[in-house]
C-alpha cells in the first residue's frame, strides 16, 4: 500500500467524558420535539422517509446518540427498547442493518452495518455512564467486543474496518476487502476502547486518517464512498465512484472527534464545497458534480470546518433546525450540538 507522511495527533478524550459530567441538554427541547416528531415512531423506530420509511441500525445508532444529548432518557430507552427487541435478532450482539415496514417478516437480510453498531455500542456506553445504567453498558460492551472480533482486520499491515459481516473481505470479492471511510466514527473510538480495551482502537483511528490521505481521487481530491483496499487504495468496482451521501458525514466525524484543524479535514471540506456554500457530490473519475445539496444539515457541515479553521461564522441559515428529511436532519442537529458546546464562537 502506498504510504504518505501522515502527522496525526491522539484522538481526543474530551468529547466523550463532557456529554457525562453534565445533565445539560446539548439539544434543545424544540429541536429535539421537532426532530422527534417526524422520524420517532411510537414503538421507538427512527424512520428514514427518503427510502420508504425503513429503519437501520445507524438510524437507530443516532436516534439514541441525538435522545441522550437532548437530556431524554426515556425516548432513549424507547428507541433503545425497539432496536434491543426487532434489530438485535443475530447471535453475536451486532444489528441486523435494516427493518422494512413493507416486508414480512420486517428483516430479510441479517447482515449487519458497522458503523451503525458502533453508533449504537458508544450511545449505549455515554447512556451508562449519564444514568448510571448497568444494562446499558454490559450490551455495549458485547457489542464492542464483537465489533473487535468480527469486524476490525488487517490488510497491508494496516487496521481496517469491514462494512458489515458479509459481502465485502478479501473472500468475499475479487477487489476486497472494500470499506468505506464514513463508517470511522472516530469519536466513538476511545470510548469503544474502554468498552473492550485494545490497541485496535488507536490504530483504527490513526488507519482512518492514513487512508483518508491515500484515497483522494480526481481534480478535486476526494474519497469514493466506497474503496477498494486489495492492492493502493482506488475506487470498488460495482459501485458509482462517487464521493457521495455517504462520504459528505466524514468531515463532521472528524470534527466532532476534536479534529477539525487537521489538514485533511480542512482540505476534504473545501473540497466538498460548490457556489452558494452548497455541498457538491461528485464523480471522482469525470470530475463532474452529480448533485448539488442545499439543505441546511448539509451545508452546515464544511461551515463547520471553515469556522474551526478560520473563524468565519456559520451563516444563519443553518444556525436555526428546522427538519427536512431524515438523513441531513440528523446530520444537522449533530452538527448543531457539537458547535453550541465546542465552538459557540460560530454561532
Amino acid at each position: 500500500m502506498l504510504v504518505l507522511p501522515v502527522f496525526l495527533t491522539p484522538l481526543p478524550h474530551a468529547f466523550a467524558q463532557d456529554t457525562t459530567k453534565t445533565d445539560l441538554p446539548m439539544i434543545s427541547e424544540k429541536d429535539w420535539l421537532a426532530y422527534s416528531e417526524k422520524f420517532l415512531t411510537k414503538d421507538g423506530r427512527i424512520l428514514d422517509d427518503a427510502n420508504g420509511n425503513i429503519s437501520h441500525s445507524e438510524g437507530q445508532g443516532y436516534g439514541l446518540l441525538l435522545a441522550l444529548m437532548a437530556g431524554r432518557p426515556a425516548d432513549f430507552e424507547l428507541i433503545w427498547s425497539f432496536t434491543r427487541t426487532e434489530m438485535l435478532i443475530r447471535n453475536d450482539g451486532l444489528s441486523a442493518w435494516k427493518w422494512d415496514p413493507a416486508s414480512r417478516p420486517h428483516i430479510t437480510d441479517t447482515n449487519n452495518a458497522s458503523d451503525g453498531d458502533i453508533l449504537i455500542a458508544y450511545a449505549l456506553a455515554l447512556a451508562a455512564q449519564k444514568w448510571n445504567n448497568a444494562d446499558y453498558r454490559k450490551t455495549a460492551i458485547t457489542i464492542a467486543a464483537s465489533l473487535l472480533k468480527k469486524q476490525i482486520t488487517t490488510q497491508h499491515d494496516e487496521v481496517i474496518l469491514l462494512p458489515a459481516i458479509r459481502g465485502f473481505s478479501a473472500k468475499d470479492r475479487d477487489d476486497g476487502p472494500v470499506i468505506n471511510l464514513s463508517y470511522w466514527v472516530f469519536e466513538a473510538f476511545p470510548v469503544l476502547n474502554e468498552l473492550a480495551p485494545s490497541p485496535s482502537w488507536d490504530a483504527l483511528a490513526k488507519s482512518g486518517l492514513q487512508l483518508l490521505q491515500q484515497s483522494r481521487f480526481g481534480t478535486h481530491q476526494l474519497p469514493s464512498d466506497w474503496i477498494s483496499l486489495k492492492n493502493k487504495p482506488q475506487p470498488a468496482t460495482g459501485f458509482e465512484p462517487e464521493f457521495s451521501y455517504n462520504n459528505l458525514r466524514i468531515v463532521l466525524y472528524l470534527a466532532r472527534a476534536g479534529l477539525g484543524k487537521q489538514d485533511i479535514t480542512q482540505q476534504l471540506a473545501k473540497a466538498m464545497t460548490g457556489q452558494d456554500r452548497a455541498v457538491n457530490l461528485m464523480n471522482i473519475k469525470t470530475d463532474k458534480p452529480v448533485a448539488s445539496l442545499s439543505e441546511a444539515g448539509y451545508r452546515i457541515i464544511p461551515q463547520l470546518a471553515a469556522c474551526i479553521g478560520n473563524g468565519t461564522k456559520l451563516s444563519d441559515d443553518v444556525t436555526r433546525f428546522e427538519p427536512s428529511q431524515y438523513y441531513p436532519s440528523t446530520l444537522h442537529l449533530l452538527a448543531l450540538s457539537y458547535t453550541a458546546r465546542n465552538h459557540p464562537e460560530c454561532l
